[in-house]
């Protein structure tokens, strides 16, 4: 992508003399991109800064690191905006289909799955792919990002869960399942992960690659949380969330969380507090203070905010010069590891993120396609802030 000849418009000013540590953004099925800066203190207050009509079709997939913010949608694009520079940066247009799942191995890479069976590993530098994967031969429907960035999983609608070797570019490990899984995901200390087919959560073990326990609920699940190694946070087609103790499977804290199904959960934590933010139907995105220490209890209602639209996805972005830590749960998705630093740790793991015999690659390795050139100068340009009255 050509950058733009002078400087780009900035995505908005927001509250004056605000440190803007942490921004809520939520995708919904209206096309559009929320962002809510979040001002800390006894009172924790979400702050419209910025709507924007982020696609042509519902937005389905977010991701955040510490500078940018992308989304996938069902229009087959990854849009990609900067948080630092408060501008919308380009888009990947590799994939031909629905983009199913984004997710970020810290600062250098993203990985991105679509209804084309593809996972793409991109250069967050240059935003190039540089690899293509054909992973399934149906849907990808979920991927996950080993912390140790040496393994991935991926499951799709063809009935497999398959294991991906980072360090050689490889397929590892293919594994029949029964039926469809639509979500798979790395605990925080890479030691378990765990499979999500409908309703039922299997629970598996790296060391043996066996499922070890299940939980089942009376809902399809839409989304699963590790708040630590050992506590899942799980949310279905209803309005409740659930706190489970993966060792024991057993349900530690449930509790009413909105009036509608809830679509997303994320979390983090600030200063020895846990936080749980969730996302509903019902349009509201929800801040939940969680006492480890006192897990049966039901978790306090921080802040809530009204988008008034249909939500699908959510992340938080955190501001990495805040002293905010995102929740461990997976720490591909954010890291406060700077860009050198985290090219290098990539480099001593010889890692394999690029296959120099994928042409069809390197043919798209540019963010806009060609037809598209004089567009480039377009591509930075700025976010319709929110009346904030």
């Amino acid at each position: 992508m050509e950058g733009p000849q002078a400087s780009p418009p900035s995505l908005g000013e927001g509250a004056p003399g605000r440190a803007r540590q942490m921004e809520l953004v939520g995708g919904c099925y209206e096309q559009i991109l929320f962002g809510f800066a979040v001002r800390q203190g006894e009172n924790w207050t979400p702050i419209p800064d910025f709507t924007h009509h982020a696609h042509t079709a519902s937005l389905s997939a977010v991701a955040v690191n510490n500078r940018y913010v992308v989304t996938g949608s069902r229009d087959e694009t990854i849009q990609i905006y900067d948080m630092k520079k408060k501008i919308e940066h380009g888009a990947l247009l590799h994939h031909n289909g629905t983009i199913t799942c984004l997710e970020f191995y810290g600062n250098a890479h993203l990985l991105s799955g679509a209804e084309d069976g593809l996972i793409c590993i991109w250069d967050t530098k240059r935003w190039e792919c540089l690899k293509s994967i054909k992973a399934h031969k149906g849907h990808v429907t979920s991927l996950s990002i080993h912390p140790s960035g040496k393994l991935a999983l991926s499951v799709g609608t063809d009935k497999t869960l398959r294991t991906w070797n980072l360090v050689e570019g490889r397929s590892a490990f293919i594994k029949n399942l029964k039926q469809n899984a639509h979500i798979v995901k790395w605990s925080p200390s890479g030691e378990k992960y765990v499979v999500v087919i409908t309703n039922k959560v299997d629970v598996y073990k790296l060391e043996t690659a066996s499922v070890s326990g299940s939980i089942t609920t009376e809902k399809r699940i839409s989304s699963v949380r590790f708040i630590t190694d050992s506590v899942l946070a799980i949310a279905g087609d209803d309005e409740v969330i659930r706190l489970y103790d993966c060792d024991s499977q057993k349900c530690l804290c449930e509790f009413k969380a909105h009036e509608n199904r809830i679509k997303d959960i994320y979390s983090f934590e600030k200063e020895g507090l846990q936080v749980i933010v969730t996302a509903s139907s019902d349009g509201y995105i929800k801040l939940w203070s969680l006492e480890l220490d006192k897990i049966q209890d039901r978790p306090s209602l921080l802040c809530e905010v009204n988008t008034k639209a249909r939500l699908t996805c959510l992340a938080v972005w955190l501001d990495r010069t805040s002293e905010t830590k995102e929740n461990p749960d997976n720490a591909t998705t954010s890291s406060y590891v700077n860009e050198d630093e985290q090219r290098l740790i990539t480099r001593k793991k010889k890692v394999c993120w690029t296959d120099n015999s994928d042409k069809s690659a390197k043919e798209d390795r540019q963010v806009m396609p060609k037809k598209k050139k004089s567009e480039g100068t377009q591509q930075k340009k700025k976010m319709k802030l929110q009346n904030s009255k």
